[in-house]
Order: structure tokens, then C-alpha cells, then sequence
């Protein structure tokens, strides 16, 4: 891949690859989020509950290509919607990319693919989160400020 793409290209410019290695594997955007429609800003809170196919313990998914086999509302990020998915993770190199700002120090993009940085900085949900399938209290026992973290 061409080194550091992601600044000289458009979203919409990239590869299918270069598009998917944006992705750093954090796992955030696997979190049950509650979304309070009642309240005018639409308050997005996050929980410590992620989707069955999250591997909680490396925060990667465990079946990513068949994924919408397997949970059919999973949502594919694309250069198109990225912009409509405002739950994503500020920290998130597709949401930040298209507000405009860079990936973080942290990325594996800027570590040879190392994911070794983004877990030292805790931007990981790896450790941190259970599988749906084992938890059995409300959601709104769950939630979580971890995943809001947006460090450089």
C-alpha cells in the first residue's frame, strides 16, 4: 500500500484494502449502544456489551467476512455512510477522516500494522467488554465512558 494514503487520497479514492486497513480493530463499534430518542441531542451512550461475534478477548471480529450472515444489522461502514454513522467512536480512523482530522499516533497504520500501540493507549475494547450471550441485565446497568477516549 502506498504509505500514508490515507492523506493524500479521498476517502472515496481508496482501495477496497486501503479502505479495510483504516479499520484498526478496536472493537468500539461493536458495542450495544443506547441512543435516548426522547432527548433532543440524541445522546449516544455506550455499554461494556458487545455483539456475539466479538472476540472480547482480542477485540476482533470472529467472523468478519460472513458477518452479516451471522448478525444481519451489523452495519458496514463505507465511504458513503460514514458520514451518517455518528455512534461511531470519535476515535475511529473512518469517522475521523471524514470530519477532516488524521488517524492517531496510536494507529497501526503509523506502527507497521502493530496493534501493539493502540492496546498501550487503551483505545482497545479487548479486556474490557463481555459477549451478549452472557449478559443478562438491562443494558442501562452496562454503560460505559471508556470508549469515548480520543487520544492522539
Amino acid at each position: 500500500m502506498t504509505t500514508k494514503f490515507w492523506e493524500q487520497k479521498s476517502l472515496q479514492e481508496m482501495t477496497h484494502a486501503e479502505w479495510e486497513s483504516l479499520c484498526d480493530g478496536c472493537g468500539k463499534c461493536c458495542l450495544h449502544k443506547l441512543i435516548d430518542e426522547d432527548d433532543a441531542q440524541e445522546v449516544i451512550q455506550y455499554t461494556d456489551v458487545s455483539c456475539r461475534l466479538l472476540d472480547t478477548k482480542t477485540g476482533l471480529c470472529s467472523d468478519y467476512a460472513n458477518r452479516k450472515e451471522h448478525v444481519p444489522d451489523c452495519v458496514v461502514i463505507t465511504p458513503d455512510n460514514v458520514n451518517e454513522l455518528d455512534y461511531m467512536p470519535t476515535s475511529c480512523a473512518y469517522r475521523r477522516l471524514a470530519e477532516g482530522r488524521g488517524i492517531p499516533s496510536w494507529h497501526p497504520l503509523n506502527h507497521n500494522g502493530s496493534r501493539g500501540p493502540m492496546l498501550a493507549a487503551g483505545m482497545s475494547a479487548a479486556g474490557l467488554v463481555e459477549s451478549e450471550d452472557y449478559v443478562e441485565e438491562e443494558l442501562e446497568l452496562r454503560i460505559v465512558t471508556w470508549p469515548l477516549n480520543d487520544i492522539d
